[in-house]
């Protein structure tokens, strides 16, 4: 069963590469980015959508970076029973829903 599934996962990623792959041979040419000032970039199309994805998630990880530190200083600062328990665990049952009138 493990071997299946590693089987299917490799087969998922083979898929997604070759599909990113044709997407880069597809999109070659050229692209101008026009920015302040009369300035612009001309690229490839797949580098800047690259270039768009990767600023997209620096900016992204860099705007999370404070809440970890908090986080990370909290979970230090309680230990790590203490941040177990105050943990909410999931309730076991599904609240009821109010139906019609």
């Amino acid at each position: 069963m493990k071997r299946l599934l590693r089987l299917l996962q490799w087969l998922l990623k083979a898929a997604v590469f070759f599909t990113l792959f044709a997407f880069a041979l597809n999109n070659q040419q050229e692209t101008r980015v026009n920015f302040f000032f009369s300035t612009f970039w001309s690229a490839p199309t797949v580098l800047v959508v690259l270039s768009a994805f990767t600023l997209g998630v620096v900016v992204g990880v860099l705007g999370m970076v404070p809440r970890w530190w908090r986080e990370r200083q909290t979970a230090k600062q309680m230990g790590p029973a203490t941040v177990a328990a105050a943990t909410p665990a999931a309730p076991l049952t599904t609240p009821e829903v109010p139906r019609g009138i």
